[in-house]
């Protein structure tokens, strides 16, 4: 059984001194290829990085893009460099961009403005993007409304929001992203239900490690931290409540994953 981990914060600070115990840990647990999240033009490098660094089976990949927190730091010249970026191989979507407005790190119109024109890249570049949404799925539909027939794919990473907005992606023909926020008993018993709701082809697990700790998870680690090797709990979690088996899951979401960012079979 094989798994895809489609969002891993890889260059987190948390990771700094065992980054290959954690890919060895993903590999015992079925892990076999992970997409590393770039979340500004900064660590979009490390993240390319640590793919030429850590991975010579072809196991590592990555995002290129910047995360709405960091829109206020978009100007012309971020367009050139992520363009430069989202030429190299390992380097397989357009993002974390987005919108988020729920901490508003950035003013809204500054994450307007950087995620329209990375989504100009990404129809330029023919690229899919990875997309960060919070509080704002109404707005972020209607910018992507301008895009979506031109983007080969995009992918909601990480969607924790309600029935609405899962059907106006889903009617979007995008592609959605589950973490171990389905296993939290406190916030994520809605995606529970909405799970069994995305077709088999446009589902895809990640971790989004360090974070998001699938609260299930026995025993927790005493760090605290999520990492790769903890999603088969995430999976169970999805196959439970979509009433298919692990294996089942594992099947389509890896082959959706591997479709979605073009990578190689392992």
């Amino acid at each position: 059984m094989q798994l895809i981990d489609i969002g891993v914060n890889l260059t987190h600070p948390s990771f700094a001194a065992e980054r290959e115990a954690v890919l060895a840990r993903a590999a015992e647990a079925g892990v076999v290829q992970m997409v590393l999240t770039g979340t500004s033009l900064d660590d979009s490098e490390q993240a390319l990085e640590l793919c030429r660094q850590l991975d010579e089976s072809q196991r590592l990949y990555c995002t290129a893009g910047v995360h709405p927190h960091e829109a206020s730091h978009w100007d012309s010249g971020s367009a050139k460099v992520l363009r430069g970026l989202l030429q190299e191989d390992r380097v397989r979507a357009v993002g974390e961009c987005g919108l988020d407005f729920n901490r508003d790190f950035s003013p809204r119109p500054m994450q307007e403005k950087a995620f329209e024109e990375q989504l100009a890249l990404a129809v330029e570049l023919q690229r899919p993007v990875f997309i960060h949404e919070r509080d704002a799925a109404e707005r972020l539909l209607a910018i992507l409304k301008d895009f979506r027939d031109r983007l080969p794919a995009a992918v909601v990473h990480c969607f924790t929001g309600e029935r609405r907005a899962l059907y106006g992606y889903l009617d979007l023909d995008l592609h959605i992203g589950i973490t171990g926020w389905i296993c939290d008993e406190r916030r994520g018993t809605h995606l529970q239900e909405l799970v069994k709701e995305i077709p088999a082809g446009r589902l895809m697990l990640e971790s989004d490690a360090p974070y998001l700790l699938p609260r299930t998870l026995r025993p927790r680690p005493k760090h605290g931290h999520n990492e790769p090797a903890f999603l088969p709990e995430v999976l169970a979690c999805v196959a439970q409540h979509r009433g298919e088996s692990p294996e089942e899951v594992a099947a389509h979401t890896t082959d959706c994953a591997r479709r979605f960012f073009n990578l190689p079979t392992v």
